[in-house]
C-alpha cells in the first residue's frame, strides 16, 4: 500500500507539471532545450556504455525512457489509470521500482523547471558548460541532486533484481494483450523495455557503478564552482 500511495502522489505531481508546462509554450520550449542539452551531455559522458553491446540497451533505457526529450504525456495518462490494477497484480518489489521511477520523473521535472528559470533569468540564449554550471548550483541544493542520483541508481539496482524474478517476465508478457485492449500499451511497453534492457546485461553492478562514479565526480565539480571542463571524467 505504501508504494501505491507514493506512486499515486508522484504521478499526480508529474501530471500537474505537464499540464502547467502545456499551457505555457515559452516555458515548455525552455525545458525542451534544457533536456536536449542534458541528454547530449549524458550521452557524451557515457558514450562507452551506449556503444558496448552488453550495456547498450540499458543505457538507452536510462537516457530515453527514464530521462529524455520524448513526450511522456501518454505514458503518464496511462499510468494514472493503471495504478489500481498494478497494485493488485505486481509484486511489491516491482511496484516499489515503478514508484521510484515516477518519483524520479517528478523530481527531475521540478529541478529542470527551476534550472530553466535560472537560465532565463541570467539571459542565457545558448546553453554552455559555464551557464549550465552556474544555473545548476543556483537552482537546487546538493542534497536534492544527490537524491536524484540515488533514485536513478536505486531503480537500476531494483531492475537488476527484478529480472531474476522467475514469474515477472511471463506476467509482463501476459499483460500485453489486455494492456493494448485497455489503451495502456505505452505504459506496458515502458515496463517491458526496462525489463528487457536489464535482462540482457546479466548483472548490472559494473554498469551502475560506472554511472555512479562519473555522476558523483560531475556533481562534486559543479557544486565546487567549476565552470568548464566538469563534463570530462575518467572512463571507469
Amino acid at each position: 500500500m505504501e508504494h501505491a500511495v507514493r506512486l499515486t502522489s508522484a504521478a499526480r505531481e508529474v501530471a500537474e507539471h505537464r499540464s502547467r508546462v502545456g499551457t505555457d509554450p515559452q516555458l515548455g520550449g525552455r525545458i525542451v532545450a534544457l533536456k536536449a542539452w542534458q541528454s547530449k551531455r549524458l550521452a557524451a559522458t557515457h558514450v562507452d556504455l551506449l556503444s558496448e553491446p552488453r550495456y547498450r540497451g540499458a543505457a538507452h533505457f536510462f537516457l530515453d525512457d527514464l530521462y529524455g526529450t520524448k513526450d511522456f504525456s501518454q505514458r503518464d495518462a496511462e499510468l494514472a489509470r493503471m495504478i489500481p490494477a498494478m497494485s493488485r497484480m505486481l509484486p511489491d518489489s516491482a511496484l516499489a521500482t515503478l514508484a521510484d521511477a515516477v518519483e524520479l520523473d517528478a523530481l527531475s521535472e521540478r529541478l529542470d523547471e527551476a534550472l530553466a528559470d535560472r537560465l532565463q533569468a541570467a539571459g542565457v540564449v545558448e546553453i554552455d558548460e559555464a551557464a549550465y554550471a552556474a544555473a545548476y548550483r543556483a537552482s537546487a541544493t546538493r542534497e536534492q541532486r544527490l537524491h536524484q542520483l540515488d533514485l536513478v541508481l536505486a531503480i537500476g539496482h531494483s531492475l537488476d533484481r527484478l529480472v531474476r524474478h522467475p514469474l515477472l517476465g511471463k506476467l509482463l508478457g501476459m499483460m500485453g494483450g489486455p494492456a493494448r485492449l485497455a489503451g495502456l500499451a505505452t505504459m506496458h511497453q515502458f515496463l517491458v523495455d526496462g525489463f528487457t534492457a536489464f535482462s540482457a546485461i546479466g548483472g548490472a553492478s559494473d554498469f551502475l557503478g560506472r554511472i555512479d562514479r562519473r555522476e558523483r565526480v560531475i556533481l562534486q565539480r559543479l557544486f565546487d564552482g567549476q565552470l568548464t571542463g566538469w563534463t570530462v571524467v575518467p572512463a571507469n
